[in-house]
């Protein structure tokens, strides 16, 4: 652990640095790998819940009454094989029957009390109407273009509209690989899993805004200087906050965690798999894409501003001539030396030794 917090330090530093931004054709071939996988997953459909397509379903109390029987008894009334659980700590069993069955409620009953030995008044019967899962699913969808336009807006005043694009586009792919692996592992689709899918829109947007926060204290002042090109100075703000994301991310997992392999798994609670499922893929797939995706896309965006690329090429040349002069006279400056705090934009000071990569790639730099 002691290890772990030195590695935030050096990281916050700069003395350590991985270079997301400058590997984000990998993390673009990933995650458009991972959305493939996806959007064939969403392409073979969703196994909705009955609260979406409409159904029956019918609670039997009988004790000693098992689901392998309960399940028996259904598929030699109806041929759609029904969804049979065990509810209320196996006390009794529930039965779901979908709505393309031309079996009336009554002729089911009649049928399954035969079947099971027990009395029509113990079989619980209702009834839901697709409309109920039509109106829920409107609400949400409701909700997320609500959700969608105040971020944008939040964004774009607080910060600039590149940042709101790149993290639109991060909530967009969080969310393709929430529901497509809903669709590849086939959990049934609920109201809790949409309450799960919109929470985890809040997770995704905490991450990226923290990273974007401290990405735009590195770059104030950024084309004052020609040491550190707008996507290294965004890179090491994304190193800077990378163990904190990492940090708030597993222990946001935990729970989740718990609550799908633990209470859904283990104990059996498959209810518990309705929201654990989709919260677990979203806060993964949220720390994911605002480390490589987010951030990457934003620098990508503002590297094609006119004064972003004069900037790069006044970087260039500036370490193309250290170069030079480091050849010609001999040697370069002190590791560690390279810049001085002064020449930094203000979010840099302190970031001596990490600023442009140049030494870590084999090329000595000097003070000028």
């Amino acid at each position: 652990m002691s290890r772990f917090s030195n590695l935030g330090h050096r990281l916050y530093q700069g003395e350590v640095s991985f270079d997301f931004v400058g590997r984000r054709k990998l993390w673009y071939s990933i995650s458009g790998v991972i959305v493939l996988v996806a959007a064939i997953g969403l392409a073979m459909g969703l196994h909705l819940g009955i609260e979406f397509k409409g159904g029956q379903v019918y609670t039997v109390s009988k004790p000693g009454l098992s689901v392998s029987q309960a399940q028996e008894a259904a598929d030699k009334i109806v041929s759609s094989h029904p969804l049979v659980q065990s509810v209320d700590e196996g006390k009794k069993i529930r039965i779901q029957v979908s709505s393309e069955e031309k079996v009336s409620s009554s002729t089911f009953t009649d049928k399954l009390s035969k079947e099971i030995g027990v009395p029509v008044a113990e079989i619980d019967t209702q009834v839901i109407g697709p409309s109920w899962g039509e109106q829920i699913s409107k609400k949400a969808l409701t909700g997320l273009i609500i959700f969608m336009v105040l971020v944008t807006a939040y964004l774009a005043i607080a910060f600039e509209w590149r940042m709101a694009v790149a993290a639109l586009v991060a909530l967009i792919h969080d969310l393709l690989i929430t529901i497509g692996v809903y669709a590849l592992v086939g959990f049934e689709v609920t109201p809790g899993t949409v309450i799960g899918f919109l929470t985890i829109l809040g997770y995704s947007l905490y991450d990226t805004v923290v990273v974007f926060d401290t990405v735009k204290e590195n770059t104030k002042g950024l084309t004052k200087q020609n040491k550190l090109t707008y996507s290294e100075a965004a890179n090491a703000g994304l190193n800077q906050t990378l163990v904190r994301s990492l940090n708030t991310t597993v222990v946001a997992l935990l729970p989740v965690a718990a609550l799908l392999f633990i209470g859904g798994g283990i104990l059996g609670a498959g209810t518990l798999n309705d929201i654990s499922l989709a919260l677990f893929i979203g806060l993964a797939a949220g720390a994911y894409s605002s480390i490589c995706v987010a951030t990457p896309l934003l620098a990508q965006l503002k590297e094609e501003q006119p004064d972003m690329k004069a900037l790069a090429k006044r970087v260039a040349q500036r370490r193309a001539a250290d170069a030079k002069a480091a050849a010609e006279g001999g040697s370069g400056a002190p590791a560690g030396e390279e810049f001085a705090d002064e020449d930094l934009p203000a979010g840099m000071v302190g970031q001596r030794g990490r600023a442009s990569g140049a030494r870590a790639k084999g090329r000595p730099s000097t003070k000028r």
